[in-house]
């Protein structure tokens, strides 16, 4: 049988949480980041209308002021303080396409409906692939990729990252707040590793100052694990252990493996500054079904606009050279 256009349409719709659907996770379920960051809305979200960018304002140094007594003039100079990163659209796809021959080989309704939902699935997991796979990416903000985690915690002094190098950003104390932070000298992953990360990524000694998360490979969170077993330190955060990720909680911070997460790095995030930019109409929203040009089928579209950024690289910090 072959599918009318009305018919691809109704049951696609079932697959797509903007048609009132089911079928969401199946975008967030390979990589613990990409569910805790855009699923679970874990850190910031914007959700921008359009622009030819997207503008995260950032404050990177105090105001004047301080003590005075009954003679003192209070200086009401300005010091300036406010600025603003940009980042770039990046826009991720995932395509089905059905061919008529393929769906008419299908044999029956029911053989039908199921070859094209496949199609759907196959492209929505592309879609969170390639985001998923970039989003720990060293790309920079020009690149079609997503300007990921090895970018915004980039040594590199001269390379612009949301649009500001490290070195154009001067706080009145003569620090640098828009600094990359990576360590990559050599060194067996350990627990002291974790401790230096978040020391590193400190932003204060409150609530909320150090990385609350903590991502790196399979191989690399087992040594961890292994050792807060030994210590009978290991426990657990409720709410990754309903999204089906295996982690543990150190000083407070969650650890998780991401199978995404490239070879001898770990990264401490504090996801109260991190999360993706994503277009009001543009959450893995899909196209219309289209008939091909060329030979005889249907195609359909789902893209994600969705740039990661942050208002300050001052929470961030990675070690690579891991073993």
């Amino acid at each position: 049988m072959s599918l009318a256009l009305t018919e691809i349409e109704s049951i696609t719709n079932d697959y797509f949480a903007a048609s009132g659907g089911r079928a969401v996770d199946i975008y967030f379920r390979n990589s613990f980041l990409l569910d805790l960051l855009m699923n679970r809305q874990g850190g910031i979200l914007e959700r921008p209308a359009g622009g030819e960018k997207i503008r995260i304002p950032l404050n990177y140094s105090d105001a004047e002021g301080g003590f005075f007594t009954r003679s003192d003039a209070l200086s009401s100079d300005d010091r300036v303080s406010i600025n603003a990163a940009t980042f770039n659209w990046k826009h991720a796809y995932g395509n089905a396409t059905v061919y008529l021959t393929d769906e008419i080989e299908a044999a029956g309704d029911y053989a039908a409906v199921q070859f094209v939902t496949q199609k759907i699935e196959t492209a929505q997991r592309t879609c969170a692939n390639w985001l998923a796979s970039t989003l720990y990416s060293a790309a920079g903000d020009e690149a079609p990729t997503l300007t990921g985690l090895r970018a915004l915690t980039s040594e590199d002094a001269d390379t612009p990252y949301g649009g500001i190098a490290e070195n154009d950003l001067v706080a009145a104390d003569g620090t640098l707040p828009w600094e990359g932070k990576t360590n990559s000298d050599a060194a067996s992953m350990s627990l002291d590793i974790l401790l230096a990360l978040r020391t590193a990524a400190k932003v204060s000694d409150g609530r909320d100052g150090k990385p609350n998360v903590a991502v790196t490979t399979e191989s690399l969170y087992n040594v961890i694990s292994k050792a807060l077993q030994a210590q009978q330190r290991f426990v657990t955060d409720d709410g990754v252990a309903n999204a089906g990720f295996t982690h543990l909680v150190y000083e407070g911070m969650v650890l998780a493996a991401d199978d995404y997460c490239p070879a001898g790095h770990c990264f401490a995030l504090n996801t109260r500054f991190l999360g993706f930019a994503i277009h009001q109409n543009g959450f893995f929203a899909r196209q219309p079904w289209v008939e091909l040009a060329g030979p005889a089928g249907r195609s359909m579209k789902i893209p994600g606009p969705a740039p990661l950024a942050t208002p300050t690289r001052r929470p961030h910090a990675c070690h690579s050279n891991l073993s």
